[in-house]
């Protein structure tokens, strides 16, 4: 019985994310039963997309990355996949209609990944975040709205500041494993080999404009995805804290994490703030 797969398949997405991002994962957790699973579902395929161009540097990246595309076409036509990870993406891309072109657009930033390693224009840099992060926010905010278009044109933009918000806090944060182990920079016009105050200064000021509105949009989610979107976004707010508090100098150096104890708090807090309705 496929069923019966579906299950197994579901199962994998959500071990995937609580094996690869355990404060995503604990996000996911405060959101709606009735949304969860889905949120799951995406993180798994855009999980799984990501690894290849990361991190299998022993295997052949592109022809692994050129199958994962192949069997992505196959499960979103047919609607079942072997692999177990399309498999449950699919069932969300299908009980949402999330638009193909958000999964072509993340597809070609990751794509990128295999060949590209300096983003040097503010429209390739826009470009690769729009496809990277943007357009995931996007896919999360179809199911937070399930499906109402109204609903989602008035949060596009702030769902997208939001995910560009998460992701340049990453590289922010992942500087040293992206220049020193995968030769990357993302950020045009900054020298990563030197970065100074003024640099840091400008990336910070873009992120927390990003932050701003997104929080926005997060005012306005629908009941059943606002308390597991503002407990993210709690999360990133206080990794960039963290970050502001790194020297320049120092910054590709040291990997900030947010310990278990302060993510307790700020779970903590997040839900007083929910349940008094000032969020």
């Amino acid at each position: 019985m496929k069923s019966l797969f579906d299950t197994v398949s579901r199962s994998c997405a959500k071990v995937v994310t609580q094996s690869y991002s355990t404060s995503f994962a604990s996000a996911t957790k405060m959101l709606a039963p009735c949304i969860r699973q889905d949120i799951y579902n995406i993180y798994g395929f855009v999980r799984f997309a990501d690894e290849i161009v990361d991190s299998f540097h022993d295997y052949d990246k592109p022809t692994l990355f050129k199958r994962f595309e192949e069997d992505l076409e196959h499960a979103l036509t047919d609607k079942i996949s072997l692999n177990p990870i399309l498999n449950a993406f699919q069932e969300t891309v299908h009980k949402y209609d999330i638009d193909p072109a958000h999964i072509a657009s993340f597809m070609k930033s990751m794509r990128l990944d295999l060949t590209k390693l300096d983003y040097l224009t503010d429209a390739e840099y826009k470009e690769y975040i729009y496809g990277s992060a943007d357009v995931v926010g996007l896919m999360c905010l179809t199911v937070f709205v399930k499906g109402d278009k109204e609903k989602y044109e008035s949060l596009r933009d702030s769902a997208m500041s939001l995910g560009s918000a998460f992701q340049k806090v990453n590289f922010l944060r992942d500087l040293k494993a992206d220049f020193e182990g995968l030769s990357r920079t993302y950020f045009p016009n900054t020298n990563l080999v030197n970065l100074d105050e003024a640099s840091k200064q400008r990336i910070i000021e873009e992120i927390e404009e990003d932050f701003t509105k997104g929080l926005a949009g997060i005012n306005r989610l629908p009941i059943e995805a606002k308390f597991g979107v503002y407990t993210a976004f709690r999360y990133y707010r206080k990794l960039l804290t963290k970050l502001k508090r790194v020297p320049s100098a120092e910054i590709r150096n040291t990997r900030v994490r947010v310990p278990d104890y302060v993510k307790a708090s700020l779970l903590a807090r997040s839900y007083v703030k929910y349940r008094l309705n000032l969020i």
